[in-house]
């Protein structure tokens, strides 16, 4: 049960959001060993890529075997978006253009979520990127900026006359971040409102919220996000369910520490021992969160830096 986006064919119904310090090559590595059937890069900015930030360069690796693939741009020039876009497009799949990052500082450039107030602009930069672009141009946006101002309707169709591929939906407004409730019911309606793939997002953190968000809002597919920190174990469980209507089990304990030990690996590879050991620190405390001990084990994580020291943390799991 694939979907298509473009001329793209994922895998399955399952899309792992893009995530700032979350959705790194490693692991989107562990996500695709789960079966995502569709992966993102870390956002990145186009303006950063046009002054060669060096900073970039680690959000914008990939592996060869790494598809299908999205890599996440914000900005509001339209030019430096379409021109940036081609610049990097060739290993990935699909450009996708971020109108929902609630964070101040992104905001505060007119940037992210600031462009849901800014339709107009808003369209220029998607209309000229899908036009530049030979591979798919998607768009991930929010129920609107704040409850006032709820226009994620207005904007779909928008996004949809500029020549976008398909949709990811996030049901919270800008104001909300992160809290409170996602609503779902936008959702459908956006569903409804136009022809292209609309893939969902917000709360989803079991394959059963997965299924009950697409029943309820008919919507193409499902992203998740924050409820793969420490848990890329659902990306499987959903798109089998999805599939299936079969609930595979939890991991058992043998199986967590064989995919920490998998992504400190990957950490490793590709950052070195010491970044890759400071990064794992966040990684596991979303790993063991809720295990017996663990506020014990938390707090000898800061003191972790080498694979050792993380190696004998998870035997003591």
């Amino acid at each position: 049960m694939g979907l298509k986006i473009g001329n793209v064919e994922l895998k399955n119904r399952v899309a792992v959001a893009p995530m700032a310090g979350v959705t790194d090559i490693a692991y989107r590595l562990i996500c695709e060993e789960m079966g995502a059937g569709l992966v993102t890069t870390e956002m990145v900015s186009a303006k950063a890529i046009l002054y060669k930030n060096k900073n970039n360069e680690k959000i914008l690796q990939t592996e060869k075997g790494e598809h299908p693939i999205a890599v996440q741009l914000f900005g509001s020039d339209p030019m430096i978006m379409a021109s940036m876009a081609e610049k990097i497009s060739e290993p990935f799949d699909i450009i996708d253009v971020n109108m929902g990052c609630p964070v101040p500082k992104i905001v505060g450039n007119h940037e992210g979520s600031a462009l849901m107030k800014d339709p107009k602009l808003a369209f220029q930069i998607l209309e000229m990127m899908s036009r530049v672009l030979k591979k798919p141009v998607t768009v991930k946006f929010r129920k609107g900026f704040d409850d006032q101002h709820v226009n994620a309707v207005e904007f779909a169709k928008m996004v949809e006359q500029a020549g976008v591929a398909a949709i990811t939906l996030h049901g919270r407004t800008r104001k909300q971040m992160y809290s409170g409730k996602a609503d779902w019911d936008i959702i459908r309606k956006v569903k409804e409102a136009v022809s292209i793939p609309v893939i969902g997002n917000g709360d989803i953190f079991t394959p059963e919220d997965a299924k009950r968000m697409m029943e309820e809002t008919g919507c193409d597919g499902v992203a998740v996000a924050r409820g793969v920190k420490g848990n890329p174990w659902l990306i499987r469980r959903t798109a089998h369910y999805l599939e299936t209507g079969e609930l595979l089990p939890e991991p058992d304990m043998a199986e967590k520490k064989r995919v920490i030990l998998r992504h400190a690996e990957l950490m490793l590879k590709y950052k070195g021992e010491k970044l890759g050991i400071m990064e794992m620190r966040k990684h596991l405390a979303w790993y063991t969160a809720g295990l017996p001990g663990s506020a014990k084990l938390r707090n000898d994580m800061n003191g972790m830096e080498t694979l050792s020291d993380l190696q004998s943390l998870v035997d003591r799991l």
